[in-house]
Order: C-alpha cells, then sequence, then structure tokens
C-alpha cells in the first residue's frame, strides 16, 4: 500500500522559496519514479518535475532554472526546492508515484498525495 503524504506549503511572495516534501511508504522506485504535478484554480493539473530510479529528472519549462526536485532514500522522502517563486507558481501541488517501467505511460495512474497550497503573491 503506497501513501504520500506532502508538506511544506504555504504563503510566500514573490521572489521566496519554498521546499516541498512528500514522505512515502510502501513505494518501489521505478523507472518511471517520483514527480511533483500542481493544479491552479480553473486550469488542469499539470507535471512540474519528475525524478527517476537512475536519478534522472525532468522539470516543466517554465520552472527550470528555479526548481530542484531531489530524492532522500534513507529517509523515503520526494523535495521540491522552489527558488524565485511567481505568482503564476501559485497552485496545489501534489506528490506522485509511479511503479511503472513504460516510459510512454509513466504518470498515467500514478499514486497520489494529498495535495499542498502553495500561495505566492
Amino acid at each position: 500500500h503506497v501513501q504520500l503524504v506532502e508538506s511544506g506549503g504555504g504563503s510566500v511572495q514573490a521572489g521566496g522559496s519554498l521546499k516541498l516534501s512528500c514522505a512515502h511508504s510502501g513505494y518501489i522506485f521505478s523507472r518511471c519514479g517520483m514527480g511533483w504535478f500542481r493544479q491552479a484554480p480553473g486550469k488542469e493539473r499539470e507535471l512540474v518535475s519528475t525524478i527517476s530510479r537512475d536519478g534522472t529528472t525532468t522539470y516543466a519549462d517554465s520552472v527550470k532554472g528555479r526548481f530542484t526536485i531531489s530524492q532522500d532514500n534513507a529517509k523515503n522522502t520526494l523535495y521540491l526546492q522552489m527558488n524565485n517563486l511567481k505568482t503564476e507558481d501559485t497552485a496545489v501541488y501534489y506528490c506522485a508515484a509511479d511503479m511503472g517501467w513504460v516510459p510512454d505511460r509513466c504518470y498515467e495512474n500514478p499514486y497520489w498525495g494529498q495535495g499542498t497550497q502553495v500561495t505566492v503573491s
């Protein structure tokens, strides 16, 4: 049974930083790996960043150079360091985990955390 629990959200002024955490249990790191998604009011959920079993990372163009995804295997925790935050980063951020191995099908049906609100003003 996979459980994902996010924390670290909050309110911050533009230009500020936040670090999100996702404590996970029951998850076996796969090629698809884990990631962060976000959903702003009135918009669809979008992919922010992923990290795979071999440490390969991906980022949405909108966050490249500002956000960093990382994983602490000893603590079973996924992180998202967010710097130089912008108002358009305001959203609910979700941790996701996928135990799949087929790249084209990654995140079709992942496990989800409950989400954590990030508000940038």
